[in-house]
């Protein structure tokens, strides 16, 4: 029915995301409905259903089988921890390298004048948050 109301670009775009689902899905899918239909009400989805996307959940992630099947997505994580399979992990789409810190020590030396004299501090082994830290000691009245 949706299908035949739908016409040019977002008739294709339906296709395309129906074409992207594996046959496996779309045959849970097809066993989902089939039970939702059968069943009025709000009963409880079979462990049989249950076990089978809890299997799929961990092929082809959570999220995604959850959509598909229009299942609760806490629910079916739920499941699928109780079946021992693990979600499919995703790989990682961003990793930062950090650079290995410089070979000297860095050295910091902080003059300080006023009207009662002066001060010199050199500070060895210094990071930006022991700097932040002192200015606030030393420039926030007491």
């Amino acid at each position: 029915m949706v299908r035949s109301v739908l016409r040019g670009s977002a008739r294709r775009d339906m296709t395309d995301k129906t074409q992207q689902i594996p046959n496996e899905m779309r045959r849970a899918h097809g066993r989902f409905e089939r039970y939702r239909k059968a069943h009025t009400g709000r009963r409880p989805i079979p462990e049989a259903l249950w076990k089978m996307a809890a299997e799929l959940a961990s092929a082809h992630g959570i999220f995604r089988t959850a959509q598909v099947l229009r299942l609760d997505y806490n629910k079916l994580k739920a499941q699928t921890a109780a079946l021992g399979a693990k979600p499919k992990a995703t790989a990682p789409m961003f990793v930062e390298l950090l650079s290995a810190l410089p070979s000297g020590s860095p050295e910091c030396i902080i003059e300080l004048e006023g009207p009662r004299g002066k001060m010199r501090i050199q500070w060895k082994g210094a990071t930006a948050a022991d700097l932040a830290g002192l200015s606030r000691v030393l420039w926030e009245p007491a």
